[in-house]
């Protein structure tokens, strides 16, 4: 079995892997280090938490440590861009680990804090600068950073820059860097329009694929509960409550949807915290730190939580809403069963999302398998209620005589002397009851005399609201006042 001491790198960084624990590379960590040392443009696929920060920082510090040079004020040597801000934290913090026995200095740059702080680190002489695209393009624009120095540019999680519409800031960097420059690209999954990026930014690329693209951990327990919309609070309570749970991070759409969870399991007696594009840096990192440190459990997040949060020990991940995009399901379950621990994802569809759930079994090659029930939960998936598909009025049955009126209509019909019994008209005979006229009289002889019946009611009321305001009042003044004639004969 391969070990770090048989890839080349230098004592310092063996050190530091000691330090750290590491032992055996992951396999796309042996198989791109190799890749990377002899200088070639690398684009590679692994899933999520399989290692892919060291597989390419562990080979341009000891290539940086080999070739020490002198910078130009505010100038780096390797840029690494990242989608978001707690990946782009998570990717310094383990650069840094490496080269705690070197020289080498790193830091990071992302928004959403005051800038003041980091035009001041880049002043000190960096060689590894970590962004997010748009806070590195306004320091650019500010003059406070220079990438004229660059010598590896490293693409992480590209997929998700794409989505996030980073592609014209990618564009922009890519000018702004020297063309002689080794590329390294790394995505769990790698769509065409990734392929496409690749070829605009690799040289003759190495590429390593060390799972099939778009593939789960082997570990994880996926599973599926069929539910209702409504259902999903309550569920998701019960569904936290399970002794066996150590640390869950729920997923929604939205992030509206995440502080609304984080209400309802507050209800439940469920402590939780959101982390989501509307938080300050200040609440994510706060919260980041909580469930990290195991003082907090549960975690809400949208999918900007999806990649960037490595943390050990996460049993379980609830889709809360399926993704409208199948890739960034396997980046959401990806943070459970992370360095060969075993994991469980549960999904919650509802009908509404049967197409998201079939794009993922299509795109992944696993069906997770459906539940009727979660532990400790005594619920069942309620069913859809039957169509009223209608009916004319012959499918329409007769009501009892007297009960087809709630009382509180009948009581009102006896104070204002108008009995629900047989009526009584000029004669003082009772009129039959409606159903029997029905019953005795047949309905061809009813139109046959009532020509007028033949339409639908339906018909002649939206004839008059089709009427403009003057038409109307027209109509109106043509019909004869027979009723205004006998009042007044009266």
């Amino acid at each position: 079995m391969t070990k770090f001491t048989d890839l080349g790198l230098a004592e310092p960084l063996l050190k530091a892997l000691a330090a750290e624990g590491y032992e055996t590379p992951t396999p796309i960590q042996a198989q791109a280090i190799p890749h990377i040392l002899q200088g070639r443009d690398l684009l590679g696929a692994a899933q999520t938490g399989t290692g892919k920060t060291a597989a390419f920082a562990l080979p341009m510090l000891n290539k940086l440590l080999a070739t020490p040079r002198r910078l130009s004020p505010r100038a780096v040597r390797v840029l690494i861009l990242s989608p978001t801000r707690e990946l782009a934290a998570q990717i310094e913090a383990s650069t840094r680990a490496y080269a705690q026995f070197t020289t080498l200095k790193s830091t990071v740059i992302f928004g959403g804090v005051p800038v003041g702080k980091q035009i001041r680190a880049l002043g000190d002489k960096i060689d590894i600068l970590v962004a997010t695209p748009g806070r590195l393009i306004d320091l650019v624009d500010q003059r406070a950073v220079s990438l004229r120095e660059i010598e590896f540019l490293v693409l992480d999680e590209a997929d998700q820059m794409l989505d996030l519409g980073f592609i014209h800031a990618l564009r922009r960097i890519a000018t702004l860097i020297p063309k002689e420059r080794q590329t390294l690209l790394f995505s769990a999954t790698m769509p065409k329009p990734i392929r496409e990026i690749a070829s605009a930014y690799l040289t003759d690329p190495v590429e390593v694929a060390v799972t099939p693209v778009a593939t789960t951990a082997e570990k994880i327990d996926q599973r599926v509960v069929f539910t209702e919309q409504g259902d999903k609070p309550a569920l998701l309570a019960k569904t936290l409550n399970v002794p066996e749970l150590e640390r869950a991070i729920v997923f929604t759409r939205t992030k509206h949807g995440a502080d609304k969870v984080v209400r309802q399991l507050g209800q439940a007696g469920i402590e939780a915290a959101a982390i989501h594009g509307n938080k300050s840096q200040g609440q994510r990192e706060r919260a980041l730190g909580a469930f990290r440190d195991g003082s907090l459990r549960i975690l809400v997040a949208t999918d900007i939580a999806a990649r960037g949060i490595d943390v050990d020990g996460i049993s379980h991940v609830v889709n809360f809403d399926l993704p409208n995009v199948p890739e960034t399901y396997v980046h959401r379950i990806g943070r459970t069963a992370r360095a060969g621990a075993a994991g469980i994802a549960i999904a919650f569809c509802t009908p509404e999302e049967r197409g998201d759930l079939a794009a993922i079994e299509k795109l992944t090659g696993v069906k997770p398998a459906p539940i009727g029930e979660v532990p400790y939960w005594d619920g069942r998936t309620p069913k859809k209620p039957q169509p009223n598909r209608g009916g004319g009025r012959g499918q329409q049955q007769a009501r009892p005589q007297g009960q087809g009126r709630p009382q509180g209509q009948q009581a009102k019909r006896q104070d204002g002397k108008r009995q629900d019994g047989p009526r009584s008209h000029a004669g003082g005979a009772s009129r039959p009851d409606r159903t029997e006229r029905h019953e005795h009289r047949p309905r061809n002889a009813e139109r046959a005399q009532r020509p007028d019946q033949g339409q639908p009611r339906k018909e002649t009321a939206s004839a008059k609201e089709g009427l403009g305001g003057v038409a109307f009042l027209q109509q109106r003044t043509q019909q004869p006042r027979t009723n205004g004639a006998r009042r007044r004969a009266h």
